[in-house]
């Protein structure tokens, strides 16, 4: 492997913020009348990571309106980046050494399908700014993430990158953006078709 740079997805490959996410989005979700006394189980936000925020809106909370799914959705990620900023996620085990190694080789950079400020909040409350050259979150570009993926590349003149994550949407990503893609198999999802697999994020360091 002689990629001069690394993309990650972050949901399922750099940590897993669910359980902070679920307790947040709980509290945001009270605020309307119409939601409560309703809770989102974690199976639920499981099942939606790593779409787009407007899908997973339209899946959450299918009894209201496009209109009030938009509204709520917004205050959730309010709630959500306070929060997160504040108590992070779970990383998964070996994540900040390895970055840390990596990005003494390596460009770094995250290209996720959260909401504006989501990538941040990980940076700030795990102090992981400095192995990081840019990132791009879905809400800041409202596009698929191989279109991301290829923006992140033009912006910063890369031709020859990998894309790490642990979806089918992620896989699908890479392929968009003409890369090769490196499944995250103790991630979220299942996948099939990939150039690499890991079964720990510090394997990055043996390919």
């Amino acid at each position: 492997m002689n990629y001069e740079a690394l993309l990650f997805d972050l949901d399922g490959t750099l940590w897993d913020a669910t359980a902070n996410i679920q307790k947040s989005w709980n509290i945001a979700i009270q605020e309307f009348g119409e939601l409560k006394g309703h809770t989102i189980s974690k199976e639920a936000l499981t099942s939606v990571m790593g779409l787009p925020m407007n899908e997973i809106s339209a899946k959450l909370f299918p009894g209201l309106s496009p209109a009030l799914q938009s509204e709520v959705l917004e205050r959730c990620c309010l709630v959500e980046n306070e929060y997160l900023t504040e108590h992070g996620g779970i990383l998964f085990p070996m994540v900040k050494d390895t970055l840390q190694k990596l990005s003494k080789k390596h460009k770094l950079f995250i290209v996720s399908n959260g909401q504006k400020g989501y990538i941040q909040t990980f940076l700030t409350s795990h102090k992981m700014n400095p192995y990081f050259t840019d990132v791009q979150n879905w809400g800041d570009n409202p596009v698929p993430k191989g279109e991301n993926i290829k923006l992140v590349m033009e912006r910063n003149n890369i031709h020859n990158a990998v894309y790490i994550g642990d979806t089918v949407g992620d896989a699908k990503a890479a392929e968009t953006a003409g890369i090769d893609f490196i499944y995250a198999r103790y991630g979220f999802g299942q996948v099939e078709h990939y150039k690499y697999a890991i079964d720990e994020f510090q394997q990055l360091l043996e390919l």
